[in-house]
C-alpha cells in the first residue's frame, strides 16, 4: 500500500508533463513490459475460456486506472482513494446478510457526504469537491467493483500470475493508444519515460507482487482490514510528496470510511467463523 500510494503521488506530479491519460499509459504500458519479461507469457496455452475471462479483467484495470488518474487532476489523493473504496465496500455489502453492516453503510455514507458536500456536517466550511473529479472517482469505484468480480472469475480459471500478466497487457492495449492520442510523442521523452518507469514499478510491479504473497499468507478478513488503511497511507504520501493538506473534517471523513471497511471485513470474518447449521 505504501508503494502504490507513493507511486500514485509521483504519478500526479508527472501530470503537468504527460497528462493524466499519458501517465496512465506509461504506468500500464511499462508495467506490461515488466510483467512480460518476468512471466514470459508466450509459453502459456490460454485457450478461449481463459481469454474470455482475462479480457474483461484487463478492461476493468484500464477503466479503473484511467478514471482514477483523471480524478486526481482535481482531487487530493487521500480523498480520491477514500471515495474509490466505495467500490469494494459495495461488493462486500451485496453479499452481506448481517444487520450490523447497515451501521457501516451509514458510517460510509456519512464519510462520503462530509467529503463531497460543503456544509453537509454542522460546522463544515470546506468547499465542495470538483464535480468532474468526483464523477471520475465514482467511475473508478464502479470499475474497482467490476474488477473484483472479473478478477475472481479469471483467478478461478487461470493461475494468479497469468491473470495479472495478461490482464495488465490487455489494459495496456487500451490505455497506451489513449495516452498517445492525448499526449503524443512527449511520452518517449527521456524525462517523462523515466518518471513513468518509476510510477510503473512503484504503483504496479511491486504492489502486485507483494499482494500475491500477502493473499497466500493472510486470511481474507485480515487482508481486508489491512487494505482499509490505504486512504490514510495515501493522505500521508500526498502530504509528504505533493504537499496536499486535508482539513480536520476531511481526515475524520476518511477515518469514517476506514472504519466502515474494517467493520464490514470483521463482520465477514464472523460469518466465516460460524459453523453452518444442519
Amino acid at each position: 500500500m505504501a508503494s502504490v500510494c507513493i507511486g500514485n503521488s509521483f504519478a500526479k506530479a508527472l501530470f503537468p508533463l504527460a497528462g493524466a491519460s499519458g501517465t496512465n499509459a506509461l504506468r500500464l504500458g511499462l508495467s506490461a513490459l515488466l510483467l512480460i519479461a518476468l512471466f514470459r507469457p508466450w509459453r502459456w496455452q490460454i485457450g478461449r475460456v481463459g481469454w474470455v475471462a482475462v479480457v474483461p479483467y484487463g478492461m476493468t484495470i484500464a477503466a479503473m486506472n484511467l478514471c482514477f488518474y483523471m480524478a486526481l487532476r482535481t482531487l487530493p489523493l487521500g480523498i480520491a482513494i477514500a471515495i474509490e473504496f466505495l467500490g469494494p465496500l459495495s461488493i462486500a455489502l451485496m453479499f452481506s446478510v448481517r444487520r450490523a453492516d447497515y451501521l457501516w453503510i451509514a458510517c460510509a455514507a456519512l464519510g462520503v457526504a462530509s467529503l463531497t458536500l460543503p456544509g453537509a456536517i454542522s460546522g463544515s466550511s470546506h468547499a465542495a469537491l470538483d464535480p468532474v473529479g468526483l464523477a471520475f472517482v465514482l467511475g473508478a469505484a464502479l470499475a474497482w467493483a467490476l474488477y473484483i468480480v472479473a478478477g475472481k472469475r479469471a483467478s478461478e480459471i487461470l493461475p494468479a500470475g497469468q491473470v495479472v500478466c495478461l490482464g495488465t497487457c490487455v489494459a495496456a492495449l487500451i490505455a497506451v493508444p489513449v495516452g498517445i492520442v492525448s499526449t503524443g510523442a512527449r511520452l518517449i521523452e527521456p524525462q517523462i519515460l523515466a518518471g513513468g518507469l518509476v510510477v510503473a514499478v512503484l504503483a504496479s510491479a511491486i504492489p502486485f507482487s507483494l499482494e500475491m504473497i500477502a493473499l497466500k499468507r493472510l486470511p481474507r478478513h485480515v487482508f481486508g482490514v489491512v487494505v482499509s488503511l490505504e486512504p490514510a497511507i495515501g493522505a500521508l504520501a500526498a502530504l509528504a510528496i505533493l504537499g496536499e493538506r486535508l482539513s480536520l473534517l476531511q481526515c475524520l471523513a476518511i477515518a469514517a470510511l476506514i472504519a466502515a471497511s474494517v467493520g464490514i471485513s470483521r463482520n465477514h470474518a464472523l460469518e466465516d467463523a460460524v459453523p453452518p447449521q444442519v
